[in-house]
């Protein structure tokens, strides 16, 4: 007899999580699903990838560290953590700031297609390979990614609005990546994710009256899911050393770029959010760049020099092209289309300044788990 779990935090597989009540209970709000399903630069995406070339993976090279990792999250501590209990406290969107109301729920939104996101590629993972190892791995992180997108509709929910995450799977864009370059997009989202998470949990201890919503009170066992996440693709990586290597290290230098340039770009976006917050933007990115730059040096051979003076002077020129690149869409006509051109062309040089900047470069340690430490 099969019994649907009440809750997809109290899911022990992902089958269980998007099965659950909760998940059944999402009412479709279309501007929320409209936003959701929104293909930019700065917008999660759902990725497809060769699922043959992962999983012909061979962990043989890091068993050790793989099978403590895996025991770890079969262990499962944070099964039934998800869920509002008692320190959940009754928040009145009705009187919230309308600036703060609408820059939380994009973000919200944001967070929880990211989260969504990971589930469908991990679950698609899991359905299609043979290699156990990496079966078992995708079973346990899709688990968690569909108790993480199914908690912040929770929240939304409370706002009269939620993400209709079946019609996402079916109808959202999927974007094709390249095994290694899942690989690197995917634990610098892992790791920076946690170093996002565990700088806010940590500025909201010491600042209580900055926490205008109570899911922040979750962060930190939320971060723990992605620092262990990013944990198994730095092993992933470890397993093949032409990965972190020769022209790779490129590639490397690109995403680094990229992911650190659109979390500055995007986290400007939102100035009542981070006011709220009682956080400084520029402090907040570069707090959690040098966090996600000491933490990749586990795996990668670079780090960014994010104290080069042309870094931030960077930054601000990539995040004012992508402001005036916004305007200009909204402008519309023939003068919005040459707006959008000139944003285009100073957003790609002010990319092109930020990659170009020389890297930092270290000895990867022999021994690469980590543990959080933050």
């Amino acid at each position: 007899m099969n019994v649907q779990t009440r809750h997809s935090a109290d899911a022990t597989t992902v089958e269980e999580a998007l099965a659950a009540k909760n998940y059944d209970a999402v009412v479709d709000s279309e501007s929320a699903t409209a936003l959701a399903m929104q293909n930019t630069l700065l917008t999660p995406r759902f990725y497809t990838t060769d699922f043959d070339e992962m999983d012909a993976i061979d962990v043989s090279p890091v068993r050790e560290d793989w099978d403590k990792l895996i025991a770890q999250m079969a262990s499962d501590p944070n099964k039934g953590h998800f869920k509002k209990n008692e320190d959940w406290d009754n928040i009145d969107w009705d009187g919230m700031e309308p600036k703060l109301k609408r820059e939380f729920i994009d973000f919200l939104i944001s967070s929880c297609t990211a989260e969504f996101s990971g589930c469908v590629l991990y679950k698609e993972m899991k359905r299609r390979g043979n290699n156990p190892d990496i079966c078992q791995l995708f079973s346990f992180m899709s688990r968690d990614e569909a108790r993480h997108a199914g908690f912040i509709n929770d929240a939304l929910r409370e706002a009269g609005i939620a993400v209709n995450l079946g019609f996402l799977t079916k109808k959202k864009k999927y974007t094709y990546f390249r095994p290694k370059f899942i690989y690197y997009a995917t634990y610098l989202s892992e790791k920076i994710g946690y170093a996002r998470y565990i700088t806010i949990f940590r500025h909201l201890e010491a600042h209580p009256e900055h926490r205008f919503h109570p899911i922040f009170k979750w962060f930190r066992e939320w971060c723990n899911d992605e620092f262990s996440h990013g944990e198994a693709f730095a092993l992933l990586m470890k397993s093949d050393p032409k990965l972190t290597s020769g022209r790779n290290v490129w590639w490397i230098k690109f995403f680094l770029t990229a992911v650190y340039g659109t979390m500055y770009v995007r986290d400007h976006q939102r100035p009542a959010f981070h006011e709220a917050l009682g956080v400084d933007p520029d402090w907040y990115g570069q707090e959690v760049f040098r966090k996600t730059s000491e933490i990749s040096k586990q795996i990668f051979p670079i780090t960014l020099d994010i104290d080069n003076p042309r870094w931030m002077k960077g930054l601000k020129r990539l995040q004012k092209a992508n402001a005036d690149l916004a305007e200009a869409k909204t402008r519309g006509g023939l003068g919005g289309a040459i707006g959008r051109m000139g944003a285009s062309a100073r957003a790609a040089m002010a990319f092109a300044s930020l990659y170009t900047i020389p890297a930092v470069r270290h000895d990867v340690p022999a021994s690469t788990r980590l543990e959080p430490a933050y």
